[in-house]
């Protein structure tokens, strides 16, 4: 498929131009599809009649907003390449991740505006802050994003399927995050997928209430948009908020964790609203509980599905339908069992269970999951070892561990990467540990995620001081804070003594799944 992100902005205007595209619950703005496609253009027209060329790299550091929304197709648009920051990463880890990158420009709100004024003076490519409000009179030091819209429409180069069109940073094994490199045959690919998978059309309305630099919200984003339905965002996730949003604007589509879904459930305010028009609430980044399962699909009277995917498949891998979680809950087979899955590959993607050799796993039988597909990125930004071992003969290695049924539904039941997913995030153990280690009390240190009811699972360190040291748990904290983003700092410490060496191999390596086994005994599989 030859298809662009500028395809997908041209449908909606065309096919729905007086319709509803955005709605704003930030600012109480509310546009057309018309006035939206208008918009992006100006934007688009501006910068690259500025200092900005096709193939720069261009940051955004901003809450959920239509203007957030409209860069993710003012800039491939433009030709430039999207790098959606993580704004809950510490300053040092946006630092690195605009200057691996070479970020030029960097759109920013109020909110991360001073986080922005450090990032301008430590980083050697940042040249110019945009600043994202709705006025016209910009701070200090920045431009206003309302003057670029006015921009007059000029001949916007023609982007080719295969041109980069964003670079989404990921934690790394190596402790450093690197960049899934997406092009537009990749994500419009995947945007495909999705509508055809979720049954997206015209009337549908979307709630943005996960962060936006996720690209589980970008999938939404773009499938959306072609089929012409309408987006709604709150700023961030608050599950009153959501409610409101939900009901007040009569979304029928949403997407959240499911930290998220049991705290919207948990809030109380689902008893006093309306959601009738609600007919799908999407969940991912970790698996949920049956009986939250149960619960959700109860509380929010609609059909429920799950999502599996990551990043470098643009995002979505595979697909738990709302007729298996409806049957599952009321005890049929299969598909009570197959409640447990990850789902089968969504139209578009293949996906296979094979051993440490390359060979298709049989049914039953753990193995890494391998996924092919258009969506599937075209490698990470200046990381070609890591892309080697990531691509290989056209199909991406997951990293992580599972088993088929004869359905083809997938089973996750562990990491081959070193990885946690807390309350939906991804945490790489070795970022951590490269933060722990700087401490010059540590001598050893070891860190892999532990069960929790409401997060799936939370970071867990395991320490042997250096001899001769002294160190508390509430100290390492704190000395790897503001190293590491606060979601990835440990929320529980073993400090042993300098005499207890943490377990290793014959090889020397320490060996993490002797330390988790224990925190996981009872569990079904090894991942929240």
């Amino acid at each position: 498929m030859d298809a662009t992100i500028g395809w997908v902005l041209d449908r909606a205007a065309k096919m729905n131009a007086t319709g509803e595209s955005t709605v704003d619950l930030g600012t109480g703005e509310r546009r057309s599809w018309a006035e939206t496609a208008k918009r992006v253009a100006g934007l688009s027209s501006a910068l690259l009649a500025g200092s900005l060329d096709p193939g720069d790299r261009v940051g955004v550091l901003m809450l959920n907003s239509a203007r957030h929304f409209e860069l993710w197709f003012a800039l491939p648009g433009a030709g430039m390449v999207l790098n959606d920051l993580n704004f809950r990463l510490a300053p040092e880890e946006l630092k690195f991740i605009c200057d691996d990158s070479g970020v030029r420009t960097l759109f920013v709100d109020d909110t991360f505006l001073p986080v922005a004024r450090q990032l301008l003076d430590q980083c050697e490519s940042l040249q110019e802050l945009i600043w994202t409000g709705p006025g016209s009179e910009a701070p200090d030091g920045t431009t206003a994003y309302e003057t670029l819209v006015a921009h007059p429409v000029i001949d916007l180069p023609t982007a080719a399927s295969d041109d980069l069109a964003a670079i989404f940073y990921t934690g790394g094994t190596t402790g450093l995050p690197k960049g899934a490199m997406l092009t537009h045959r990749n994500i419009t690919a995947n945007a495909l997928h999705m509508v055809a998978t979720a049954r997206i059309g015209p009337t549908d309305r979307y709630l943005h209430a996960g962060p936006q630099f996720h690209l589980a919200d970008g999938a939404m984003t773009y499938s959306l948009t072609w089929a012409g339905g309408a987006h709604v965002f709150i700023p961030a996730f608050d599950p009153d908020v959501t409610v409101s949003a939900l009901a007040g604007e009569q979304v029928t589509v949403a997407l959240l964790v499911p930290t998220m879904v049991t705290m919207t459930l948990t809030c109380g305010a689902l008893e006093t609203v309306d959601l009738d028009s609600l007919r799908l609430m999407i969940y991912g980044a970790s698996p949920m509980p049956a009986e939250v399962q149960r619960q959700a699909m109860e509380g929010f009277g609609c059909g429920m599905a799950q999502a599996y995917g990551m990043t470098e498949a643009a995002p979505v891998v595979t697909w738990l339908d709302e007729e298996t979680h409806r049957r599952g809950a009321a005890g049929e087979e299969p598909y009570a069992t197959r409640l447990r899955s990850a789902g089968a590959p969504i139209i578009g993607v293949r996906a296979e269970v094979r051993r440490e050799d390359g060979a298709v796993a049989p049914t039953g039988e753990a193995g890494e999951i391998y996924i092919q597909g258009p969506n599937i990125m075209v490698g990470y930004w200046n990381r070609p070892e890591e892309t080697a071992h990531a691509l290989v003969d056209g199909w991406y290695r997951s990293g992580d561990v599972a088993y088929s049924d004869d359905a083809g539904y997938l089973f996750v039941v562990d990491r081959a990467k070193d990885m946690i997913i807390s309350g939906g995030e991804n945490v790489y153990t070795s970022e951590v540990e490269n933060a722990i280690y700087a401490h010059p009390a540590v001598g050893e240190a070891a860190v892999f995620g532990i069960p929790d009811d409401d997060w799936g699972e939370t970071v867990h360190a395991e320490v042997v001081p250096k001899p001769g040291a002294t160190l508390t748990g509430d100290e390492l904290v704190e000395h790897c804070r503001g190293k590491i983003a606060g979601y990835k700092l440990p929320r529980s410490v073993i400090i042993r003594s300098a005499d207890e060496a943490l377990p290793k191999s014959g090889a020397g390596k320490i060996l993490k799944r002797d330390l988790r086994a224990p925190h996981w005994e009872g569990h079904e599989r090894n991942v929240g």
